[in-house]
């Protein structure tokens, strides 16, 4: 049987950019931003911060302790809705350089080590 697996751009969009945008929501929420201006900097609706903040939504991964400490540091930077493309970009960057994407994908997939992505992995 072929185990289908998912490549690592699914799994940015599907899983990493929610649970990121979920962290800078509720970093910005804890900072006093009111939902309203946090919608506006994630370009996103406010609905969907409040689905981030209450865990209803962005909470299917867990990011590492550094990556979340990056995360905090750049919510209380983010001023415009350009700051948190840019913030967004730079974490993804991390997590893909310092190879998190692959514990993220052990988090979905039932992957062993010798996963066949890492030999051909693009990160």
């Amino acid at each position: 049987m072929q185990v289908k697996l998912m490549m690592p751009q699914e799994i940015e969009v599907m899983y990493i950019i929610p649970a990121v945008r979920s962290y800078l929501a509720v970093y910005m929420k804890q900072a006093g931003k009111p939902q309203k201006e946090i919608a506006h900097l994630l370009n996103i609706q406010e609905s969907t911060v409040s689905q981030y903040i209450s865990k209803k939504r962005g909470c299917q991964i867990k990011l590492s302790k550094d990556i979340q400490d990056d995360i905090k540091k750049s919510a209380a930077k983010v001023k415009s809705f350009d700051d948190s493309r840019r913030y967004i970009q730079i974490i993804l960057k991390k997590i893909r350089t310092t190879k998190e994407i692959c514990l993220i994908h052990g988090q979905l997939e039932n992957v062993k080590c010798e996963c066949p992505l890492k030999k051909g992995c693009v990160y």
